[in-house]
């Protein structure tokens, strides 16, 4: 399997996550101070885990992190991506209709730590992200996933087509998000085994994916602006989907 060397993490929310899901953290920085229920929640759970904590000045926790980083920083021990096959497997024994969600060439951090958050709000059985060219899973993603990175699979493939084409070969069917077409999301049927292709901030879905998805699908756009925010789009067709299988 393929690691992300040791990195940092940031934010109460994230370390908690993080230690819930039972994530190997090799020291934790704790600001001086603090106080707060959602704190006191932090320590707690750090003290039961016997965990190698520092309290530090603020000054060290801003020279260990260039975010917002709320007054906590941990070192966690790397996460490892899963095999797409094995994850494939397992989403298909724990339910005959499982939701995936593909990432062709999304570059912006944020947008995919948001992403993964809002996957893992909505169900999502497994991420999958291509080996080069993707924004990294670094501590800013890990943050604004809050956590959820933790909770969701992550694998990923050489290329996103090589997902594309396995998927579809387990009789799962990939609706491409896109303006090129005449076809909303509303028109998909989106109950049966699915994937969802997101793309690029810029370009969108590659031509080359285009052309070997089941569906295209676009959002209707009521204003003048002619797209939504990757992440925000991304949101709005996962919870279509979920509207579906209510």
């Amino acid at each position: 399997m393929n690691k992300i060397d040791t990195t940092k993490i940031f934010g109460i929310r994230a370390v908690i996550e993080a230690i819930e899901s039972g994530k190997n953290l090799d020291k934790i920085y704790l600001q001086k101070g603090l106080s707060g229920n959602l704190i006191k929640d932090l320590e707690n759970k750090i003290r039961q885990g016997n965990y190698n904590i520092s309290y530090v000045p603020v000054e060290k926790l801003n020279k260990l992190s260039k975010g917002n980083h709320q007054g906590v920083v941990a070192s966690i021990s790397p996460v490892e991506f899963k095999s797409m096959d094995e994850v494939v497997q397992s989403a298909f024994k724990m339910s005959p209709t499982p939701l995936f969600l593909l990432l062709d060439q999304l570059t912006d951090v944020r947008n995919f730590g948001a992403i993964i958050r809002t996957a893992e709000c909505c169900g999502v059985n497994a991420i999958i992200i291509p080996e080069k060219g993707g924004a990294p899973l670094n501590a800013d993603a890990v943050k604004t996933s809050a956590g959820a990175v933790f909770n969701v699979p992550i694998c990923k493939v050489n290329h996103i087509k090589d997902a594309v084409f396995y998927l579809q070969s387990s009789d799962v069917q990939l609706v491409a998000a896109t303006e090129k077409t005449n076809d909303t999301i509303y028109d998909i049927d989106l109950k049966k085994p699915t994937a969802i292709v997101m793309g690029n901030e810029a370009k969108g879905v590659s031509s080359s994916i285009l052309k070997t998805v089941n569906h295209r699908a676009k959002l209707p756009m009521m204003g003048k602006i002619e797209s939504l925010n990757v992440s925000v789009a991304c949101g709005a067709i996962l919870y279509e989907v979920v509207r579906q299988r209510l």
